[in-house]
């Protein structure tokens, strides 16, 4: 199977599909890693507070594909953020992915109590003037957060990683995406496993003859949203990635559609966590 690809705001073809490792630990990443590329993924998703980036790289390693046909992204954590400190930060994440440079870098949250993102995102200009982030963008950031950096440095982000799912869509954030061509990133695309057991997803799953999960990350791709669903089980990378031979109809849709709950939030406020 073969999965598309979006185009980012700086011309940077990223895999639309890819495989998350939060809560993945760093002595089984490498395993779960080759497995994911086995199967067909191409885009791994990765953090320093993971805690897995070793393990990831291992992975990458093993499964011995080019460079160039894997997309890597990591996450700057919030007790790295500022100027100098993100430069380090970055350092030490190469060092233990063993690679190069990585084709996305994001600050993994705008940690507005600390006021370091904007000197952090100056960081990150520089590393993709580097050549060093092919990519540069950020994660779970607020449209005020986002008018900031863009305003103070001229600079886009590519892409912005949000806890996005059906029960939870966030239609101003992905709007002001859109104005300004930055990429839309689900992170628990299925809610966290919740959603597998809504009646309306098991309904349009039992239609199609697909599991819930399939129908929401087919959901995620019909929307044009990058999304990278978790898991540490090879039938499970086999089951997500299985969403190219089937389509949402326009019912499917607008059922999915309504279920969007502006309290469906499952992790932290970027506004009020304190990390």
């Amino acid at each position: 199977m073969t999965q598309p690809f979006l185009t980012l705001n700086d011309g940077v073809q990223m895999p639309q599909l890819g495989l998350g490792t939060w809560q993945t630990p760093d002595a089984e990443a490498a395993a779960i890693v080759r497995a994911a590329l086995d199967t067909g993924y191409r885009l791994i998703d990765t953090a320093a507070v993971y805690g897995n980036e070793s393990g990831v790289g291992a992975g990458l390693r093993a499964a011995a594909l080019p460079r160039e046909k894997v997309f890597v992204t990591t996450k700057l954590w919030n007790d790295q953020q500022g100027f100098d400190n993100t430069l380090i930060a970055f350092d030490e994440s190469l060092a233990r992915l063993q690679l190069d440079y990585v084709d996305l870098y994001l600050i993994h949250w705008p940690a507005p109590n600390h006021d370091r993102y904007l000197d952090t995102w100056r960081a990150l200009i520089r590393l993709k003037e580097e050549k060093r982030a092919r990519s540069i963008g950020v994660s779970n950031f607020q449209v005020p957060h986002l008018e900031r950096i863009i305003g103070e440095t001229g600079v886009t982000p590519a892409v912005n990683q949000i806890e996005l799912h059906p029960d939870f869509q966030q239609q101003a954030l992905m709007a002001f995406h859109v104005l300004h061509g930055i990429r839309t990133q689900s992170w628990s695309p299925l809610g966290q496993g919740a959603l597998l057991q809504d009646k309306t997803i098991r309904a349009i799953a039992k239609k199609h003859q697909k599991t819930p999960a399939q129908i929401i990350i087919r959901w995620h791709l019909e929307r044009e949203l990058l999304v990278i669903p978790k898991s540490v089980h090879a039938e499970r990378l086999q089951e997500n990635f299985a969403v190219f031979d089937f389509a949402l109809d326009a019912e499917d849709t607008v059922q999915l559609t309504r279920m969007d709950n502006p309290k469906g939030r499952i992790g932290p406020h970027p506004d009020t966590a304190q990390f």
